[in-house]
């Protein structure tokens, strides 16, 4: 069991936004949809389409405001039960100590776990709950 068996390619890049109004607008006027927007308890997190790239943008957390700011990268995860074992065996740095939930995003929420890089970058495995 690998976790690359468990995900089929990039689901989304996370960028924390200073100003969520602004950033939504700016996204637009580069041509990007809004695909969707929800609330996470009090804050609220946008997710921005153009084509195949979508950037989930959010307010509430620290925003670096210089180079090197994307938050995290997120694989488009098929089973994130399995991935989350997958990561374990294969001794990847995980940083969740059990498999994350967001029950208001999208249709019927998200899972979701992460690990972190070499580079000290945050990859999240999340599998958008059907």
């Amino acid at each position: 069991m690998a976790l690359n068996d468990y995900f089929d390619g990039l689901q989304h890049v996370g960028i924390p936004s200073k100003d969520l109004d602004k950033t939504i607008e700016f996204y637009k006027a580069l041509g990007f949809d809004q695909a969707g927007a929800f609330h996470n308890g009090e804050n609220r997190c946008a997710f921005m389409r153009y084509g195949n790239l979508t950037i989930e943008t959010w307010e509430g957390d620290p925003v670096a405001m210089e180079n090197g700011a994307i938050n995290h990268l997120s694989m488009n995860c098929t089973d994130v039960d399995k991935a989350f074992e997958a990561a374990k065996e294969q001794g990847f740095n995980v940083l969740d100590d059990e498999i994350q939930s967001i029950p208001s995003f999208w249709d019927n929420g998200i899972r979701f776990f992460n690990i972190q890089g070499p580079n000290h970058e945050k990859i999240e495995f999340c599998q958008i709950i059907k």
